[in-house]
C-alpha cells in the first residue's frame, strides 16, 4: 500500500506535483492544518483522506475530523495527530500522544519540519510542509510504504 502524506498545507496553493504523485497512491493521510475545507474536498477528489484538526484549522474542519485518530492498514497501527505547543517542542508532545496504544507509526505535523525517524520500533513521520518557505527547511510532502506488516516513510523535496 502507498500512501500520501501532508500536514501543514495552510489553505496555500498544494503544489501540482504533489497533486498528481498522490493519484498514484492507495490513500492520502494529512496531519492537520488544512485551514480550508476546500483543501479537504480537493484531496478527497483524489483519494479517500484520513485525517485530523490542527491548532489553525476552523470549527468546519472540527466538525468533521478528530484532533488525533489511531487506525489500522495492512496489519499496521498508525497513530495520527497534528502536534501543538511550540515547534521546537511539539516532538515531546507527539512521543507521548499514543504512549500505551500500541502504534507502530505516528503521523504527525505542526513543526514544519520534515521527521522520518525510528525511535523504539516506532516510525516517527512528519512530511513537513509543501508550500512554506518561511519556518520549514525546504517544501515537502511524504509517502508510507506499508506492506506485510512493515510500514517505511519517504520526505519527498519539492522543486521549488
Amino acid at each position: 500500500m502507498r500512501i500520501g502524506v501532508l500536514a501543514d498545507t495552510h489553505s496555500l496553493n498544494i503544489p501540482l506535483e504533489v497533486l498528481e504523485d498522490f493519484k498514484k497512491t492507495d490513500l492520502i493521510i494529512h496531519a492537520g492544518d488544512f485551514c480550508s475545507l476546500q483543501d479537504l474536498e480537493l484531496l478527497r477528489r483524489i483519494k479517500e483522506v484520513k485525517g485530523v484538526y490542527g491548532n489553525m484549522d476552523g470549527a468546519d474542519i472540527r466538525r468533521i475530523l478528530p484532533r488525533r485518530k489511531i487506525f489500522n492498514l495492512e496489519g499496521v497501527t498508525i497513530g495520527l495527530c497534528h502536534g501543538e505547543g511550540s515547534p521546537k517542542r511539539s516532538w515531546e508532545v507527539v512521543q507521548g500522544e499514543f504512549k500505551g496504544d500500541n502504534v507502530q507509526a505516528v503521523v504527525f505535523g505542526h513543526s514544519h519540519q520534515p521527521f522520518n525517524e525510528v525511535m523504539d520500533g516506532i516510525l516517527y513521520f512528519n512530511p513537513g510542509s509543501p508550500n512554506d518557505l518561511v519556518r520549514a527547511p525546504f517544501c515537502s510532502y511524504g509517502i508510507l510504504e506499508v506492506k506485510s506488516g512493515c510500514i517505511k516513510g519517504e520526505i519527498i523535496k519539492l522543486k521549488k
